[in-house]
């Protein structure tokens, strides 16, 4: 079975296609920025990943949401629900976590079929 990557740097690619599965690697927003502004530029990357990789949102399977703070899960919930597909939602896990740097407060890492 072939694998493909998709936005290869030395530590890590951006995607990884192995069969009919997309495999993201968690995407943050810009540093600083609100939650809010955060959340919509990482969805924007992964729309963007997800259409280089020969797929979409609606064919999402799983998405793991890392929070710098829980009390931003509102903030965060609002852009995402605006952002998915209602008829297709995959599984979902969404949790407290450090990130990189203090300034990120949202990462989202999705699986997708192709």
């Amino acid at each position: 079975m072939s694998i493909e990557r998709i936005g290869v740097g030395s530590r890590m690619s951006q995607a990884v296609i192995h069969g009919s599965t997309v495999y993201l690697a968690g995407q943050v927003g810009i540093a600083g920025e609100s939650v809010t502004a955060q959340t919509e530029v990482v969805l924007s990357k992964i729309d963007s990943l997800l259409d280089k990789a020969g797929t979409d949102k609606s064919k999402l399977l799983q998405a793991t949401i890392w929070l710098k703070d829980m009390k931003d899960f509102a903030e965060m919930n609002a852009v995402w629900d605006a952002w998915i597909d209602p008829v297709n939602p995959p599984t979902r896990a969404c949790g407290e976590s450090a990130l990189a740097t203090p300034d990120y407060t949202v990462e989202i890492i999705v699986v997708a079929a192709n």
